[in-house]
Formats: structure tokens, C-alpha cells, sequence
């Protein structure tokens, strides 16, 4: 009774807890806050939510880094794992208790959340709430950019940024599912140790790569993956053979402090090699996007992304690919979270736990509910304009 409207009558104290970006900006912008709890529309399930996925891409949202950014307040994320707890009219092939895995577009990191069925994905009975969590964005789009759009094939060579990072893991796991590829990564020193066995050749972040990576393999590589973007773009042109592609899919070197930084944007948007298409000719070069968010939300590309995830779940239940956990946090402990992506200390997914108590000492400015934050929110520009190193996934 009641669901399908969605709206919150007088009397009903449905509520729940829910990641809050008050504004775009610094950490203090987050806080987890009490909201009504949503009911699904026709064609849409209610999701009991037992964890959630922390990107890169959410730290872009936080700092309004993003094209066309929502109005604030909002609820970020954009992935989940949970129990579905009510169905929208219309609705097939899922029944109430089905453990799920699921886009959201916005309004993930909360108790309870809705979203359209085909965005709605059912988790192999021995994979955790966790694991599924950290699996739909990255490996989707590592699946994308290998096979849709490079069309990875035996014996050819991958370079890939941020191999510790949740995307840089699955591509490495999808590139030893094809025989004799070659996967060159780069990545911070302190992470060689825990990821040297994903990768074939692996490179200090702060190393010219470039010379290594042609020391190796004098043609280059066929494919580049680039979350960079920046200096880099031009370097990972520059080491393509004939044929092949490089592939743009985030721009972390634009986020170096804990705000949104002119000049950082500025900087790395000045280092981008300004790319000749008659050059490409020349080369035999491609060069390519790719956005999952955009494929899923602006062009309505569930479908596509559904038969690519039947194919993962395939992989995963044959026990060749599984998603790598770096950590699980409360979400009164999201800018502690991340505060670790910022500082380059993951190894894969960061994952928000709905149902993990908080550490005492992390909890508390993170459950601020009075104005008082609101008031200090001002002065915080002195501290924030001491730009930290830059983030690598």
C-alpha cells in the first residue's frame, strides 16, 4: 500500500540513513543524516542495502568536478549490494529476499535505495555482498574497454594506469583470461609487492614509463588505458602501435587537494596532446572514450551492459575473475574512505558497509548534524589550498 507512489504521508516515519553531501567541496561536506526512505516506481526495485561501492568517480561528484553536477544536497554513489526488499509494478524476473547487485544513478550510499530492474543484477550464491559491491563498475568497465572497444585478442600488450586501483586489478584479471597477453602498469612503489603477480611488467608511477615500457617492447603496446589523463595522454599515444587504441576513462590527475583546484584542471588540461586527426591517419592510431555512467544513465545502454555482465558473472562463477576488496568502512566513515583514495593507499575496492559499526574516533564528525559545521564551512579554504599529491586510483 502506498509503494508505487513513493511519496512519504503524514504519520509515516519510514526513515532511514544516508550519506549526505550537504555541498560541493571538502570532506566536511559529508555527513551521514536521517531521510525518508524511498519506494519504488513501476519497473523499479526497493534494495535493502548491505554495501556499497566508493570510486574515483565519487570524489569528482564530492568536489563538483563533473559535467553538469546534480543540485546539492545529494546522495552520492553509484553502485550497491543488497536484499531486495519490494518490487514496482511491472516488475519480472526478481522476487522479494533475491540478494542483487545494482547501478544507482546517485542515491547509493544510503540504507534503502531504488532503481530501475534492468539496471539490477542477481550475485552468485557464494559471492559476498562486499565482492559484489566492488564489482559492476569496475569490471564492466574494464570488460568494456578491452573487448567493445579495443577488441583485446591473443598475444597483444595492454598498458594499463593505476594497476593497484579496482579497475587496473579487473583489467588485469580479464587480460590473463586470453592467452600470452602482455599487461604493462604502472602504480605507487608501496603497491609492487601486493599487485607484482597481476601484471607482466610493472612500473613505478613516478617513472618514465615510456622508456621502459619501449626497453621492453620496442612497437609499444596495442592497447593504452588511461585514467590520467593530462602529460600522460600524450605518452600513451606516443606508445601505441599501428592499430592500436588508447582509451581516455578518467582524469584523476585534475584531483590533486582536497577542493576543486583551478589550476590543477588547468594544468592538466594544458598537458593533454592536442590531437591531429590527419596525424592519426598517418599512424593508423585510435583514440577513444568511454564512460560507464554516461552508457548506463544518458544513452540508455542497460541492455548492452547487461549482456556484458552475464558474461562476468560467467567468468567469476569458472573462478577466473574476483573482485579484490581493500577495505570495508562504516558510512559515518566515508571521508575517511575517502581520504585513502586520495592518499593512494588502496589496493582495490573501498567498500561502504551499511552495516559495520563505526570506530569510535571516526565517528563523530562524521554524524554531525548541527549547524555548527554548516558555520566553519567558510574557513576552510586555508587548509584546503595545500595541494596534496596527486590521487592515483
Amino acid at each position: 500500500e502506498g509503494g508505487a507512489g513513493g511519496s512519504l504521508r503524514a504519520g509515516d516515519a519510514k526513515e532511514m540513513r544516508a550519506v549526505v553531501l550537504s555541498a560541493f567541496g571538502g570532506l566536511n561536506k559529508l555527513r551521514v543524516s536521517k531521510k525518508a526512505m524511498p519506494e519504488p516506481q513501476e519497473s523499479e526495485l526497493k534494495i535493502r542495502v548491505k554495501a556499497c561501492g566508493l570510486n574515483f568517480i565519487d570524489l569528482m561528484v564530492r568536489q563538483g568536478n563533473i559535467d553538469n553536477p546534480p543540485k546539492t544536497p545529494l546522495v552520492p554513489g553509484f553502485e550497491c549490494s543488497g536484499i531486495v526488499e519490494a518490487l514496482g509494478d511491472s516488475v519480472k524476473g526478481f522476487e522479494i529476499g533475491d540478494r542483487v547487485m545494482a547501478f544507482v544513478n546517485y542515491n547509493a550510499w544510503a540504507e534503502v535505495v531504488c532503481t530501475p530492474v534492468e539496471f539490477v543484477y542477481k550475485i552468485p550464491d557464494d559471492m559476498s555482498f562486499s565482492e559484489a559491491a566492488a564489482f559492476p563498475m569496475n569490471f564492466v568497465t574494464a570488460y568494456m574497454m578491452l573487448f567493445e572497444v579495443a577488441n583485446l585478442r591473443e598475444g597483444m600488450s595492454v598498458l594499463v594506469h593505476s594497476a593497484g586501483g579496482g579497475v587496473g586489478q579487473a583489467v588485469a584479471q580479464l587480460c590473463s583470461t586470453i592467452p600470452n597477453v602482455t599487461v604493462f602498469g604502472t602504480a605507487s612503489s608501496f603497491k609492487h609487492e601486493a599487485i607484482k603477480n597481476s601484471v607482466t611488467h610493472l612500473f613505478d608511477r613516478n617513472a618514465d614509463y615510456v622508456q621502459e615500457v619501449k626497453r621492453i617492447s620496442v612497437d609499444g603496446v596495442d592497447i593504452v588505458l588511461d585514467c590520467l589523463c593530462g602529460e600522460n595522454t600524450g605518452k600513451g599515444l606516443s606508445l601505441l602501435k599501428p592499430l592500436g587504441t588508447y582509451i581516455l576513462y578518467g582524469s584523476s590527475n585534475m584531483v590533486t587537494g582536497e577542493t576543486k583546484s583551478f589550476f590543477s584542471f588547468a594544468k592538466s588540461w594544458w598537458q593533454v596532446e592536442k590531437v591531429n586527426p590527419i596525424k592519426l591517419y598517418e599512424e593508423n592510431k585510435v583514440i577513444a572514450g568511454f564512460s560507464l555512467l554516461n552508457l548506463l544513465f544518458k544513452q540508455n545502454r542497460g541492455g548492452l551492459i547487461k549482456g556484458v555482465m552475464d558474461k562476468l558473472l560467467n567468468l567469476y562463477n569458472s573462478k577466473k575473475i574476483k573482485p579484490v576488496v581493500d577495505s570495508l568502512w562504516a558510512l559515518e566513515e566515508v571521508k575517511e574512505a575517502m581520504q585513502r583514495i586520495h592518499d593512494r593507499g588502496n589496493i582495490g575496492k573501498l567498500i561502504l558497509d551499511v552495516e559495520k559499526a563505526p570506530t569510535p574516533l571516526m565517528a563523530n564528525d562524521s554524524t554531525e548534524t548541527s549547524e555548527a559545521g554548516e558555520e566553519e564551512e567558510d574557513h576552510e579554504g586555508d587548509n584546503e589550498n595545500k595541494e596534496r599529491m596527486p590521487f592515483i586510483q
